[in-house]
């Protein structure tokens, strides 16, 4: 299975991360990734899991256009 998440930052409400799941949200947290190190703590908002990776890429893709976020802020 492959994960597509969304991270709220408690420290800058309104980021939004995709891509893998508990690993990866514990590496946010202990601040392993340059780009989310700086919001810590980050709290998991929903994920939903594929069973094909090119979907799950595809969606992840489409939730970093304006479209894609608009869809995240409705539904997480």
């Amino acid at each position: 299975m492959k994960y597509v998440y969304m991270l709220r930052s408690d420290a800058e409400p309104d980021r939004h991360c995709t891509i893998d799941l508990k690993r990866r949200l514990a590496e946010h947290n202990a601040g392993e990734s340059s780009h989310t190190a700086k919001y810590v703590p980050w709290s998991l908002l929903g994920y939903i899991a594929f069973s094909d990776a090119a979907k799950a890429g595809r969606f992840e893709s489409y939730l970093k256009t304006a479209s894609g976020r608009s869809f995240a802020k409705r539904h997480f």
